[in-house]
């Protein structure tokens, strides 16, 4: 047995309590269990009082923590050590936010010196006018992009983006021809963003955003491409001016990449200013999450909450409710951040993993989804732990009581989740002691969104830690990918029944 087994079995025989039995034990819970970050654009909260956590957990869990080597893989992560070993290299997303290798933090404000002279280049019509954007990626090179556009570049009555910035990431027709209808081409320009500048999707996408400028009437398509990729030389032979290629480093994995010149069509649709502060935002949760220990580092904290419900509580799946309409991609994100990185089955040194890895993230936008799946939260037979996200300041310009009773259902919905309510009627039950967290922005800007981004790229990593494996890599993603492309080159033989009969039924296989 090792050490952290020998932690893992205390940590499961300590008693379970109910929330309301832990806030009556303790007058002072709320402010003990809860932490304020100061961030650029307005403090955000975190409360983590209305989980589980006891202090006997958290002394466990920091125990965990000491012996899973949790300080010493924060340092190596945030110096540009080798955190992703199957690889063999740094996972230096940091790095691009001024946090890292001083070498890759200097390439990093090369990079962001260029692309910023792009951004403005363009703004400022060097390049023909330029009233559209087509960004082309797919997974972190697109999800990061959609998610901090759709929650800062909105119009408002007094501003609107200087460029209007499409983000498509699927492969069906459908998603392209959409942003093409959207966009005037003679005032377009696309981002091709492929870390390889191979994937499947991405190119193929760029090769009909291509076709589709030459049909109409664009004299040189390829001087509309910009592109963003750790291939420079790849995007370059494919016909990019090597002006506009945005290189990043191999080491910035793609779901962490947002940082990086992956970032451009954000910087486009806010002005540099804007991506600047989004950078600005997630540093100071870096320099929180490196200079703070224990249970007083928020990630950290968060993620003891997250392996108590998973190791110990048995839950496999964890919720997130964006109580603003700014964040409704933010569960998507936080999808592939979550499941991308901690869905493995093996440990950071390749050994069978004997526990449950990452649990299933899900969730939607309040107060849509409580009229939708919060059946279920309240009086299903599963346990499922529940963050809430919610802004103090409204993002619009109506009347107030818009928000007011958008914060109401927020509170009330972590207030019902804990306290249940009896009833003579079993249908009308609700059994309470059901575990929700809460972060309150005080405000959705460029810093606050970078901050939030930051923190769950943080407690992400503590998950893997304590349950030692590695976030970085994704070998998950490619035995599909392969098999894709045996069919496509015609190589597809010998798949079991099912698959032989619809390849049939959809016309790939005589």
């Amino acid at each position: 047995m090792t050490d952290t087994d020998a932690r893992w079995s205390d940590l499961a025989a300590m008693p379970r309590q109910t929330l309301q039995d832990l806030f009556a034990a303790d007058d002072d819970r709320v402010r003990r269990f809860s932490g304020t970050l100061a961030i650029p654009g307005g403090d955000i909260l975190f409360d983590w009082s209305k989980t589980h956590l006891s202090d006997a957990l958290v002394a466990g869990f920091e125990g965990l923590a000491r012996d899973a080597g949790f300080d010493g893989a924060r340092e190596v992560l945030l110096s540009g050590g080798i955190a992703n070993p199957t690889e063999g290299r740094a996972a230096e997303h940091t790095a691009q936010r001024g946090i890292g290798a001083d070498a890759s933090v200097a390439e990093a404000d090369v990079l962001h010196m260029r692309m910023r002279g792009l951004v403005e280049a363009i703004h400022e019509g060097m390049l023909g006018e330029v009233r559209h954007l087509i960004h082309i990626g797919i997974g972190g090179s697109a999800l990061g992009p959609a998610l901090a556009i759709d929650a800062l570049a909105r119009p408002t009555a007094e501003w609107r983006a200087p460029v209007d910035v499409h983000v498509v990431s699927n492969i069906d027709g459908n998603a392209l021809e959409a942003a093409f209808e959207a966009c005037d081409p003679a005032k377009t320009m696309i981002a091709v963003a492929s870390k390889t500048f191979t994937t499947i999707e991405t190119m193929t996408n760029a090769a009909s955003a291509i076709q589709w400028l030459e049909e109409s009437g664009v004299s040189d398509p390829y001087g509309r491409v910009v592109a963003l990729t750790a291939a420079p030389d790849r995007a370059v032979e494919w016909g990019v001016d090597e002006t506009r290629v945005l290189p990043f480093s191999e080491s910035v994995g793609g779901r962490y990449s947002l940082w990086s010149s992956i970032g451009f069509p954000v910087a486009m649709a806010l002005g540099w200013d804007g991506f600047a502060a989004m950078l600005e935002g997630a540093v100071a949760v870096d320099r929180h999450f490196a200079d703070t220990d224990g249970f007083a580092n928020l990630p950290l904290r968060a993620a003891f909450a997250d392996l108590m419900y998973v190791q110990l509580r048995g839950c496999q799946t964890r919720a997130t409710f964006a109580y603003d309409e700014r964040l409704a991609l933010f569960p998507d994100y936080l999808q592939q951040l979550e499941m991308e990185s901690n869905g493995k089955s093996v440990t950071a040194d390749g050994k069978p993993l004997h526990r449950p890895s990452a649990p299933i993230t899900w969730g939607g936008t309040g107060t849509d989804a409580q009229h939708a799946v919060f059946q279920l939260l309240h009086q299903g037979t599963v346990e499922v732990p529940v963050d809430f996200i919610a802004v103090k300041a409204p993002g619009h310009d109506l009347d107030p009581e818009h928000h007011t009773i958008l914060l109401t259902n927020c509170f009330a919905q972590g207030a019902a989740l804990m306290a249940g309510k009896d009833s003579i009627d079993a249908a009308r039950a609700y059994p309470g002691n059901r575990p929700s967290a809460t972060i309150l922005c005080e405000a959705l800007t460029p810093a606050t969104l970078g901050a939030l981004i930051a923190f769950h790229e943080h407690r992400t990593f503590a998950n893997a830690v304590l349950i030692e494996i590695n976030p970085f890599d994704q070998f998950g993603v490619e035995l599909g990918k392969q098999i894709a492309n045996q069919i496509a080159a015609g190589a597809g033989a010998g798949f079991d029944p099912s698959t032989e009969a619809l390849l049939a039924a959809a016309g790939l296989k005589d």
